[in-house]
């Protein structure tokens, strides 16, 4: 089974917070890196504790959340080993993980309603990587991060 967390800044709490019961009514438990509050934060840091949790192997895959989605996925992007996606539309839910082997979906809390985030979130966890000529695409990547 695919170890899974989340983490939001306030911009993203009250979405982090229901897709926890959405996860938790399907029997998975998602590990809350925070925050854990609606009280202002850096989403730097929320961002950093996601990477470091997939970079130690505690989890597979990370479910990140701010405003916007932009903020939060370009710090994530930092951190070598990350592939973050916007999950703007379903088939971009498809396509990050197929052929970018994504291991965390982004979202934007103001930007997307509730059930475009859940349905895009299936189908970014129900997909597989193609490996491929992707693969090589992935491992230039992270020869450019050094």
């Amino acid at each position: 089974m695919v170890k899974l967390a989340i983490a939001a800044d306030h911009g993203g709490f009250e979405l982090k917070e229901k897709l926890k019961t959405y996860f938790m009514d399907k029997g998975i438990v998602l590990k809350d890196l925070g925050t854990y509050s609606a009280e202002s934060c850096d989403y730097p840091d929320l961002a950093q504790k996601m990477c470091a949790a997939i970079n130690d192997n505690e989890i597979d895959t990370g479910i990140l959340i701010c405003g916007s989605g932009i903020g939060i996925s370009i710090a994530a992007n930092r951190c070598k080993g990350i592939r973050a996606a916007i999950l703007y539309n379903d088939d971009v839910a498809h396509l990050a993980r197929e052929h970018n082997n994504a291991n965390v979906a982004v979202f934007g809390a103001r930007m997307m309603d509730y059930s475009d985030v859940i349905r895009r979130l299936e189908v970014f966890l129900n997909t597989e990587f193609e490996g491929g000529r992707h693969q090589n695409r992935i491992e230039k990547i992270e020869k450019v991060r050094g």
